[in-house]
C-alpha cells in the first residue's frame, strides 16, 4: 500500500511539474514579446522566441485553458501581422525575418476569441476585446493582399473574420473599425465579393442580401445576387435582380452584359439584339461585341432557314456577315470572327447539300438541270467559306471545328492530298498531341 501511496504521489509531482511547464512557457512567450517591442529592428529572434514558448503553453493541458494564454499568443501574432504589413507598406525590411506562421492576422483573431471565451475575470475580456481589435485592422490588410494575389477564398476567410469580431465588439458595447455604415456595408460588400470570386456563391448570398435589403448603391450586388440565385433557382426566376439593377443602374456596362449573356444563355435571340446594340453604343470598340451580334444572327438565320423563311433566313445571313465584318474591321486577326465568316458560308452550303440529295433522284432533263446548277452554287459557297477556314487555321492550328471543316471541304473539291493533311492533323489533335505550326499563313 505504502508503494501505491508513493507511486500516487510521484504521479501527482510529475503532473503539476508539466503544469509548472505550461504556465513558464506563457511567461517566457510574453517576457519574449516584451523585449521584441523595446527594439524591433534588433530583437527578432525574440519574436521567434515567443512564438516557440506561446506553442508549448497552449498545449498544455492547463495552461490552455488560461485565457492569459490565449491573449499572449494573440498579442504575438497580431504583432507578426502588425510587422508584415509595415514591410508591405513601407517596403522597408524582409518578411523572412520574422516567424514563417500561417496567417497571423486570423491566428491572433482566432486566439483573442478563445481567451474571451475562456475569462473568467472583468480585465480579461477587456484585454481579449482591445486585441481584437487590433486584430480587426490586420484581417483586412491580409483579406486585400490576398484579394490582390487572387487567393479569394484566404480574403473571404479574413474578411468574414472583420465582420465577426465587429459583431462581438458591439455585442459587448466596444469600439469597432467598422462603427461608421459606410465602412461596415463596404465591408460587407468586399467579402460578398471575394466569396462569389471564391466559387462559393452560398457564402456569398448573405452578404448580398443584407446589402440589397438595405439598397446599398452597389450595382454589382444585382449581378451578385442574379448569379447566386441562378444557381439556386433558375436563370429566368434569377432575372428579377437583373431588371431591377438595370432600372436602377442603367448606364452600368456590367449590369447590362450581364443581361446580354442572361439572354444568350436562355437562347433568347431577338432580346439579345436591342441589348447588343447599347451594349456597342457603349463600348464601340470593343470587338467581342460585334462578333457576338454576329452569332446572334447567325443562329436567327439557321432557325428561318429550318422554318423555310427564305427572305428573314437570307435578311439575317447578310446581317451577321456585316457584324462578322465589322468585328474584322476593329482587330483584323480577331480569330472569333474569321472563323465564324467560314462557318456560316459553310453551314449555308451543308444546308444545300440536303436540297441537292433530293434531286438526286430525278433523272429529267430539267432534274438534272437544277442538280447541276444547286451543286455549283453549292462549291461557290464552300468556295465563299475556304479562304476563311485558312486563315483562320493559320492563326489556331490546332482548332478541332476548323480542321473538319478544312478536311471536309478539300474532300468536295477531290484535292485528297489536303484533306488526308487536314485529317492527320485532326487525328494527332484528338489523340491528345498538337500541331507544331499551321499548314496556312494568314493572307493580311
Amino acid at each position: 500500500m505504502k508503494k501505491l501511496i508513493l507511486g500516487f504521489i510521484a504521479l501527482l509531482l510529475i503532473t503539476a511539474l508539466n503544469a509548472q511547464d505550461g504556465i513558464k512557457a506563457q511567461r517566457q512567450a510574453a517576457k519574449a514579446l516584451g523585449s521584441f517591442n523595446l527594439d524591433p529592428t534588433n530583437n527578432k529572434e525574440k519574436l521567434k522566441e515567443a512564438v516557440d514558448e506561446i506553442m508549448v503553453a497552449e498545449k498544455d493541458p492547463e495552461a490552455g485553458k488560461m485565457a492569459k494564454t490565449w491573449v499572449t499568443k494573440g498579442e504575438i501574432y497580431n504583432e507578426i501581422a502588425n510587422q508584415i504589413v509595415a514591410i508591405r507598406q513601407l517596403g522597408i525590411g524582409d518578411e523572412k525575418s520574422l516567424p514563417q506562421v500561417e496567417h497571423p492576422a486570423q491566428q491572433a483573431a482566432e486566439a483573442f476569441m478563445k481567451a474571451f471565451e475562456l475569462a473568467e475575470k472583468k480585465y480579461e475580456q477587456k484585454d481579449a476585446l482591445k486585441g481584437m481589435q487590433i486584430a480587426q485592422g490586420n484581417l483586412s490588410n491580409m483579406g486585400i493582399y490576398m484579394y490582390e494575389a487572387g487567393d479569394y477564398a484566404g480574403a473571404f476567410t479574413n474578411f468574414k473574420e472583420v465582420v465577426d469580431i465587429h459583431d462581438i465588439l458591439k455585442n459587448n458595447k466596444e469600439k469597432s473599425a467598422l462603427d461608421a455604415e459606410d465602412d461596415l456595408n463596404n465591408q460587407l460588400y468586399i467579402t460578398g465579393l471575394a466569396a462569389l470570386n471564391a466559387e462559393d456563391p452560398a457564402a456569398a448570398a448573405g452578404f448580398f442580401q443584407k446589402l440589397y435589403d438595405i439598397k446599398y448603391e452597389k450595382p454589382a450586388i444585382y449581378e451578385a445576387l442574379y448569379k447566386i440565385k441562378s444557381d439556386e433557382t433558375s436563370p429566368e426566376q434569377a432575372y428579377s435582380y437583373l431588371e431591377e439593377g438595370r432600372k436602377l443602374y442603367p448606364d452600368d456596362v456590367s449590369l447590362l452584359f450581364a443581361e446580354i449573356n442572361h439572354f444568350l444563355r436562355i437562347n433568347k435571340l431577338d432580346e439579345l439584339i436591342d441589348k447588343l446594340k447599347m451594349a456597342i453604343a457603349k463600348e464601340p470598340d470593343n470587338v467581342s461585341l460585334y462578333s457576338t451580334m454576329g452569332n446572334v444572327y447567325d443562329n436567327l438565320y439557321q432557325s428561318a432557314q429550318k422554318e423555310g423563311n427564305t427572305a428573314k433566313a437570307n435578311e439575317y445571313f447578310e446581317n451577321a456577315k456585316k457584324y462578322y465584318n465589322q468585328a474584322l474591321e476593329k482587330d483584323p486577326n480577331y480569330a472569333d470572327a474569321i472563323y465564324s465568316i467560314g462557318a456560316l458560308y459553310y453551314n449555308k452550303a451543308a444546308a444545300m447539300t440536303l436540297e441537292l440529295n433530293k434531286l438526286a433522284d430525278d433523272y429529267t432533263k430539267e432534274g438534272i438541270a437544277k442538280y447541276e446548277k444547286l451543286k455549283k452554287e453549292i462549291f461557290a459557297e464552300f468556295d465563299h467559306a475556304l479562304p476563311y477556314f485558312q486563315d483562320a487555321e493559320a492563326l489556331s492550328p490546332n482548332d478541332i471545328n476548323t480542321l473538319i471543316a478544312l478536311k471536309e471541304i478539300y474532300a468536295r473539291k477531290d484535292d485528297l492530298e489536303k484533306s488526308n493533311e487536314f485529317k492527320k492533323r485532326l487525328d494527332i489533335i484528338q489523340e491528345g498531341g498538337t500541331v507544331d505550326s499551321s499548314y496556312f499563313q494568314k493572307k493580311n
